[in-house]
């Protein structure tokens, strides 16, 4: 697994602040590392400049949720998403926060997402994703285990348990994110291979 590795001092802010950038005003907002593939920080940015175009490599965490019955849980991303609303994709799926290790950042999103807490994340594969908007550092994660999960209808539509069949039978129908249905084929075997 690939750590994220923090300077001693705080990181830069990217892009360099002037007296009238949106970065000085906007200290309430989501500050997120920026890094290079080995998982240096080598800044922090605001999420608005992180998906402005500029397109920083920034981390992220997923977390598949699979069941004994080889069910995964998916997510309806909420309609007022930036990115892909109304799309069906991973259980969990999140920006890391400036300062946060990858598994604060998981447990952080379980919970603000399911309302889940109780469970063994296990780490399957890092990779970088690049799309029109943003480049992110994805960090797959999964969890095995019938939970009860709760959706945060601010976060989320709707969340529900998948049969594998009915996934195969939706993809290339633009019911998932290109996202989730790349990684899905990439990390279905090592899924699989912990039931």
């Amino acid at each position: 697994m690939i750590e994220l590795i923090y300077p001693y001092d705080i990181a830069p802010i990217i892009p360099a602040p002037t007296v009238d950038s949106a970065p000085l005003k906007a200290r309430a907002c989501e500050w997120l590392p920026i890094v290079e593939p080995n998982g240096l920080v080598v800044g922090r940015s605001v999420r608005q400049y992180c998906h402005g175009g500029a397109k920083p490599l920034h981390p992220v965490i997923h977390i598949h949720i699979i069941d004994r019955f080889s069910r995964i849980y998916l997510q309806k991303r909420a309609m007022h998403k930036d990115i892909q609303p109304g799309k069906w994709d991973t259980a969990v799926g999140g920006h890391v926060s400036y300062g946060e290790t990858l598994l604060e950042a998981v447990y952080r999103e379980a919970s603000e997402e399911l309302g889940f807490s109780e469970f063994n994340p296990i780490y399957l594969e890092t990779y970088e994703f690049e799309s029109s908007v943003e480049r992110e550092m994805v960090n797959i994660f999964a969890a095995v285990g019938s939970f009860e999960l709760h959706p945060d209808l601010d976060e989320v539509d709707e969340g529900r348990w998948w049969e594998l069949e009915d996934i195969d039978a939706s993809i290339g129908k633009g019911i998932f994110t290109p996202n989730f249905e790349s990684e899905f084929q990439m990390i279905r075997r090592s899924l699989l291979a912990l039931l």
